[in-house]
Formats: structure tokens, C-alpha cells, sequence
């Protein structure tokens, strides 16, 4: 009895560890170099239904030009579940983004306190979807862009679904203005 409950606590801790974003200090590419895209900026809500809770969450992102090649990017409204990481301020997170693409696959490097999230990026259908890695994508360390950008592209070429941290994302948002 002792040995089950002693796994079973192992198993929800590894599973309580690996429930957070991927972040890292390498962003996918050195400098930005994929011009803004007009057709991102604005608001865009967002709805986050939670497990055992019943009422639905909104989250309001804005994107808006910061220069040529980069993003102001703010989340807004329910942000309970970042707090722990300490990247909330009020009811808000803001950062910056630029875009990188991998083998046809667009992705934003969001800097937020000097951490780098990697989250892929889907507009179809006039609906905006970030879908951040998960921390656990990778099993490698990562010491430069060159890496990282390395095994995102191994982490899509090798899995049927990529290891995305389902908490955090914002699908098929919807524009507001």
C-alpha cells in the first residue's frame, strides 16, 4: 500500500511540474527578421474553459506594431493560473513577440521578463490560435537559438501532436474590433 501511494504521489508530482509553458532565455531566431502582419493586430478574446469549473474564462490579447518586425503583445483577464510565475501584473501580462517560422510553421518568441515563451502560432478562418510548447517538449539542453530552433523542428517532424501545454492555450480567438 505504501509503495502504491508512494507512486502514485511521484506521478502527480512529475504531472503537477511539467503543467507550465516552455520558457528559456534563447529566443527561435537571433533577431527578428518576418515583418509584422497587419492582419494580427487587434484584439482577440479568448475562452478558457477550465476542468471543474463551470463558468467559461475570457482572456483578451492585443497585438499592435512595436517596430517593423516586432509586437507589443498584453493578455488580459483571467490569469489566475500564471501567477505563480510571477509574469502578472494586476490582471495583465505584456511583452513583446516577433515571428519565426519552422519548415512552414509560424511561431511567436514572446519575451516576457526576459523569459522567451515559444508558442506556434495558427490564423485560419479569421480565428487566432497560441499554442505554447509545453516545459517538457524536449528532453535536451538548450545553450543557443540554434538549438532550440533545432528541436522545435525535430519536436514537429517526430510527433503526431506536438507537446503543447493545453492550460495555456487560446484557441480560435476571435477578433474583437
Amino acid at each position: 500500500m505504501k509503495k502504491a501511494r508512494g507512486i502514485f504521489i511521484l506521478f502527480v508530482l512529475s504531472a503537477t511540474l511539467c503543467a507550465c509553458p516552455y520558457s528559456s532565455p534563447y529566443n527561435l531566431d537571433q533577431e527578428p527578421y518576418i515583418y509584422v502582419e497587419d492582419v494580427l493586430l487587434g484584439n482577440w478574446l479568448g475562452i478558457i474553459d477550465k476542468p471543474g469549473v463551470a463558468k467559461q474564462q475570457k482572456v483578451t490579447l492585443t497585438l499592435s506594431k512595436k517596430t517593423e518586425t516586432e509586437y507589443n503583445i498584453s493578455l488580459t483577464g483571467y490569469l489566475d493560473d500564471l501567477k505563480p510565475y510571477h509574469v502578472v501584473k494586476a490582471d495583465s501580462i505584456n511583452g513583446s513577440a516577433f515571428m519565426s517560422t519552422i519548415d512552414g510553421m509560424q511561431f511567436l518568441n514572446i519575451n516576457i521578463h526576459s523569459r522567451i515563451y515559444i508558442v506556434e502560432l495558427k490564423f485560419k478562418d479569421d480565428k487566432l490560435s497560441l499554442l505554447p510548447l509545453a516545459e517538457h517538449f524536449t528532453g535536451k539542453m538548450i545553450f543557443n537559438c540554434e538549438a532550440l530552433r533545432n528541436s522545435v523542428a525535430f519536436h514537429y517532424k517526430t510527433r503526431v501532436h506536438p507537446i503543447l501545454d493545453d492550460e495555456f492555450c487560446l484557441r480560435d480567438m476571435i477578433r474583437l474590433n
